[in-house]
């Protein structure tokens, strides 16, 4: 009886078992010796998949191979750390991170899938360049967006690889993940770690909303930041933007700033060419929030994707700081949500800017149809006073309204 299919029951693999036996003195070379030889293989591939042998446990097997190799704990310290490392280890007080277990693999010659215990399991590939202890940890945990695996800075490369692949899921590689800002409006004390995680975070949270179309540049123009300029005149305008963004296939995302950013702002594409605009509303100001909104857009019309431009990211303070009158990306699109805002003939003309006062700015922004907060901003900004008209900027409304 000839048996030449894949086992797929106990039954099947009964009666292969018996069959070779019946073969088991076939000569060399014979359809015997074949039929042997084809059996054996399918019953090696049903074994795999139905009485696959347990690993022997990483501690168990570490302890083994020093026994081979005449080892103690102080020769481990290279490769685990420090002498109380490796007793925590040993004792399973302390669970093997991947740099430990890639050290323990490339000196001990440790098979990595004992270490990993998964059949036929590698290690990631290394990102040489990332120190995975240099991201905000503590704060990311206490936030929600990384679980340590044992102690936080221990597991730190394990939390942020999947932190990492649950925000970036189509990604080539990790460091495609990493952004570089195609702008100059970052402070010099920007930690890029915070910074990098921060973007990752907009955009992973990209993927709990669906955009009703797809984006289409041609449709999204200067005239169309003057429409999204006129909602800031209701009381539930950033609620009315975001959903005109939608409409026009851009995401709106708000999430507060890690510490060591600087930030107030960022526009970036998604791997599909989709715009995002994040917000930090770190200064929870209507005037701030109108004009980084207008200010990202306008990086969106003007810039991304343009000259192999993908991201910027806006620290406002450093434009105030650096109140120039230079004629670079992120100036030319200050100049932009300026105008879409409030138009340059109007305001070289108005009497607001001659007599700032709070009678002036109303009448304005009723004759605009903008919020007077936005009026008020740029008189302040000018000026360089952040003194005047402090009441018409209404601080503490915008993120309670993304709060609801």
């Amino acid at each position: 009886m000839m048996i030449n299919k894949l086992i797929k029951t106990e039954k099947d693999y009964d009666l292969v078992l018996s069959r070779i036996e019946e073969l088991m003195d076939a000569e060399a070379n014979s359809a015997e010796s074949e039929e042997l030889e084809l059996l054996a293989t399918l019953v090696e591939l049903y074994e795999d998949e139905h009485y696959a042998m347990d690993f022997p446990e990483p501690v168990e097997a570490i302890k083994f191979r020093m026994d081979q190799l005449g080892l103690n704990q102080q020769n481990l310290v290279p490769f685990i750390g420090s002498k109380s490392k490796v007793s925590e280890v040993l004792n399973k007080k302390r669970p093997l991170t991947l740099s430990m277990m890639r050290a323990l693999h490339e000196n001990l010659g440790i098979p990595a899938e004992i270490l990993l215990q998964k059949t036929g399991a590698d290690f990631p590939q290394a990102a040489p360049g990332i120190k995975w202890d240099s991201f905000p940890l503590k704060e990311m945990s206490k936030r929600g967006w990384i679980k340590p695996f044992g102690k936080l800075k221990d597991s730190a490369e394990e939390s942020m690889r999947l932190f990492i692949e649950e925000c970036c899921p189509s990604a080539v590689s990790i460091k495609a993940c990493f952004r570089e800002n195609s702008g100059n409006r970052t402070n010099t004390k920007t930690d890029m770690y915070a910074l990098n995680a921060w973007c990752m975070r907009v955009v992973s949270l990209t993927s709990n909303k669906k955009l009703i179309k797809k984006f289409n540049p041609n449709s999204f123009t200067p005239d169309s930041l003057k429409e999204i300029a006129k909602l800031s005149f209701f009381a539930t305008g950033p609620q009315l933007a975001q959903e005109y963004l939608e409409k026009h296939g851009i995401y709106l995302i708000t999430e507060r700033h890690l510490p060591k950013t600087y930030l107030d702002g960022a526009a970036l594409l998604l791997d599909d060419g989709t715009p995002v605009v994040g917000l930090t509303l770190r200064y929870d100001r209507i005037d701030n929030f109108w004009f980084c909104l207008l200010h990202e857009l306008a990086h969106i019309v003007l810039h991304l994707g343009k000259n192999n431009h993908h991201l910027f990211v806006d620290d406002m303070d450093v434009r105030i700081q650096n109140n120039t009158k230079s004629k670079g990306i992120e100036e030319e699109a200050d100049a932009l949500a300026m105008e879409s805002l409030i138009p340059n003939e109007i305001w070289a003309s108005s009497t607001v800017r001659i007599n700032p006062s709070t009678r002036n700015v109303l009448a304005l922004s009723e004759a605009l149809k903008i919020h007077p907060a936005c009026i008020a901003g740029r008189i302040r900004y000018e000026n360089n006073n952040f003194k005047l008209l402090s009441r018409l900027v209404a601080s503490g409304k915008i993120r309670k309204i993304f709060a609801a």
